[in-house]
């Protein structure tokens, strides 16, 4: 029960922090969810279903958490948890020192600045490391089918968003 009541609290923690984000970004004029705005075709399809997945997770997350009556073993959930923890602390250090460039998705009028200090300098993009790191250590901790699932379904679309902006959205 404990392990369920920390990782529920370190999901509150990451969202906290993921809509505190968008709020603030909000009231400065920015529009930081910019995921499927001006696209078409492939790219629209690949944008809209990431951003219906990336919704959806945390609804499947808490729900699959909440009835799990597995017994995972205690090395396994501690595991799991402590990827959590790390995967939280990424993708606030991350969201932090991107300051104002941070966005889901680049309108290609859109100037921001690249970052290239801090966790920056370390990894391409923390923020998708702190989401894989926290579903990863949900995992871990909760071997659950449904949530096994959708994991996969939103790693796949993080994927094939990153490879579209590669080749023909920048």
């Amino acid at each position: 029960m404990i392990i369920k009541i920390v990782t529920i609290s370190l999901m509150a923690v990451f969202y906290i922090c993921y809509f505190a984000k968008l709020i603030s970004q909000k009231k400065q004029g920015i529009k930081t969810d910019q995921l499927g705005k001006g696209k078409e075709g492939f790219v629209k399809f690949i944008e809209v279903a990431l951003k219906i997945i990336t919704y959806l997770l945390p609804v499947i997350q808490i729900i699959s958490i909440v009835f799990y009556s597995g017994t995972a073993h205690i090395v396994l959930q501690f595991t799991g948890v402590v990827i959590t923890m790390l995967g939280v602390l990424a993708f606030i250090v991350s969201v932090t020192q991107m300051k104002e460039n941070w966005r889901a998705g680049v309108q290609k009028e859109e100037k921001t600045s690249l970052v290239t200090t801090g966790i920056y300098s370390i990894s391409r993009n923390p923020a998708f490391l702190g989401f894989d790191l926290m579903y990863i250590g949900i995992l871990f901790s909760f071997l659950i089918g449904s949530f096994v699932s959708a994991t996969v379904l939103q790693w796949y679309f993080s994927f094939a968003d990153s490879q579209c902006r590669g080749r023909f959205c920048l």
